[in-house]
């Protein structure tokens, strides 16, 4: 998983970049302290330290190896002493990291068991004024053709079939509509953008890399959905030296949506008392 997300992070640079710039542009101010929550290698929180020069990161994350690997890079990009890493798992409790001026969360709310108690409790967190950054995938990257080949048509539409109805009792949230839950915690919705990422072939290296990354683990969580001939063919896919491999293809794109929300928790106003 941490070589997956260590590709996607290069393979979709530009579509990081601009949601950071789109979310910088949001923030109010310059904010100090920025959580990442869900942190994983740190895609995020190294990307925020960039834009925000002088502020300073707590990276969040369940996973101690995630959080290790995070703390490695930290040390070469020389910002080791701008990040503070915490782990904890946000649905046993919010871990005691202060109060902070952003929240940035990248595909991790569709993960938590209980989402609408987490984002309460980020609200609470933030000082007032401050910005939480959500963003989600509406559905996991495509990278093949409708007819890929290998006797094997409507491949990924079967995987994506599979996937989904796994899904649907796994991670409940993934895809959801997160605006009304940001309102219903207390925020208040500064602006919702879909960000449409479609890379063209000839790809990088680094992209079809990360397509095979992503093929074995598909193919992995599949197992007992797909037949043996689709899991055959995704092996042929993912194998790195096969003539069918993704790594020799030059039919292969990256598709994908992610649509973020941008929600503030408003400062009082004068005289209110809240």
């Amino acid at each position: 998983m941490a070589e997956l997300l260590d590709l996607e992070a290069e393979v979709l640079h530009a579509y990081l970049s601009g949601v950071i710039d789109w979310v910088g542009g949001l923030a109010a101010g310059h904010p100090r302290r920025i959580a990442d929550l869900g942190a994983g290698t740190g895609t995020g929180t190294f990307a925020l330290l960039r834009h925000f020069e002088t502020a300073d990161a707590v990276a969040v994350d369940v996973s101690a190896p995630m959080l290790d690997r995070l703390q490695v890079k930290a040390r070469e990009l020389g910002v080791a002493d701008r990040i503070r890493t915490v782990q904890a798992d946000l649905d046993a409790g919010w871990p005691d990291i202060g109060p902070v001026d952003l929240v940035w969360a990248s595909n991790s709310v569709h993960h938590l068991a209980d989402p609408d108690r987490v984002l309460a409790q980020v609200f609470t967190a933030l000082q007032p004024g401050g910005l939480l950054a959500v963003a989600e995938m509406d559905a996991f990257p495509r990278f093949l053709p409708d007819d890929p080949g290998l006797g094997r048509p409507g491949l990924e539409e079967r995987c994506e079939a599979a996937r989904a109805a796994k899904h649907a009792s796994e991670m409940p949230n993934l895809g959801a509509d997160w605006g009304p839950h940001l309102t219903a915690a207390g925020f208040t919705i500064e602006a919702e953008r879909s960000f449409a990422i479609d890379l063209e072939p000839p790809l990088p290296g680094a992209a079809r890399r990360f397509a095979q990354a992503s093929l074995r683990r598909l193919r992995s969580g599949l197992e007992s959905q797909l037949s043996a001939e689709d899991l055959a063919t995704l092996d042929s896919l993912a194998d790195g030296d096969g003539p069918g491999s993704v790594l020799r293809r030059g039919d292969l794109t990256v598709r994908t949506t992610r649509t973020v929300w941008a929600a503030r928790r408003r400062r009082p106003r004068p005289g209110s008392g809240s």
